[in-house]
């Protein structure tokens, strides 16, 4: 159990790394434009440093919590396979609903821990007042974003591995029968295709997370660095949300 929840807590630690360090460079260029003009700048760094130092501890007990969800998850899967039944199989289905409430919690605490560096736990109770103070459940609900990044992603896997089945057909690589000698490079090309769009769309997604909730903390401070942006996303969420959006 002490394994599984290292192993998953490490994965978590650098997704929820790239998160906050995301999220403080996109504060940066919200409240302070200048201070974040390009990708080299000085906020990207700084973020960095804010994140492996001072909110060190809290991205480690976000972690920490999906990992042991997830770890428990999968040992009851496990026992649930050596003998089945009804009450495993219900607490496995309540741990993953467990799990994705963590994780959708964790990716808005975080913003507040990359912009604002609080603690975690005054991260949570902070994003769960502010949403509810602006009644925007429905505009965070309706987010399409990550389904979108997911299908960019999962297109260049696909268009990965047929380039890698052509590249490796020309080459005259063989991989077992015919069969094999097409089907294996795909899957290799759509595996790391997929993966490492997937690491930069994660970005993607985390600076969207981060416009959203600095939108709903912030709009006046946007509209005074970004005049122009700012004008252009009122109009545009006025559309899509007239009812929920009353900026």
């Amino acid at each position: 159990f002490a394994c599984l929840c290292i192993v998953g807590s490490h994965d978590c630690f650098l997704q929820n790394t790239l998160h906050v360090t995301v999220a403080g460079t996109v504060g940066t260029w919200w409240f302070s434009r200048l201070e974040a003009t390009s990708f080299c700048s000085r906020a990207v760094l700084d973020s960095f440093l804010r994140s492996v130092i001072f909110s060190f501890g809290s991205i480690c007990l976000g972690s920490l919590i999906v990992a042991i969800v997830e770890a428990t998850r999968d040992i009851l899967d496990a026992i649930r396979h050596r003998g089945d039944s009804v009450l495993l199989c219900c607490a496995e289905c309540f741990l993953k609903c467990i799990e994705m409430l963590v994780e959708y919690f964790n990716t808005w605490a975080f913003v507040f821990v990359g912009v604002y560096g609080y603690s975690f736990v005054d991260a949570g109770r902070n994003v769960v007042r502010l949403f509810r103070a602006r009644g925007w459940t429905a505009i965070i609900t309706d987010s399409l974003v990550d389904n979108v990044l997911f299908l960019v992603s999962l297109g260049v896997g696909l268009i990965t591995g047929v380039i890698a089945s052509i590249v490796a057909n020309s080459k005259g690589m063989l991989f077992g029968n015919e069969a094999g000698t097409l089907a294996i490079p795909f899957i290799i090309g759509l595996v790391i295709g997929f993966v490492l769009t997937s690491v930069a769309m994660s970005v993607v997604s985390s600076a969207v997370n981060t416009v959203i909730v600095c939108y709903a903390e912030a709009p006046n401070e946007f509209q005074t660095s970004h005049p122009e942006l700012s004008n252009e996303m009122r109009t545009s969420w006025r559309q899509a949300w007239p009812l929920d959006f009353k900026y």
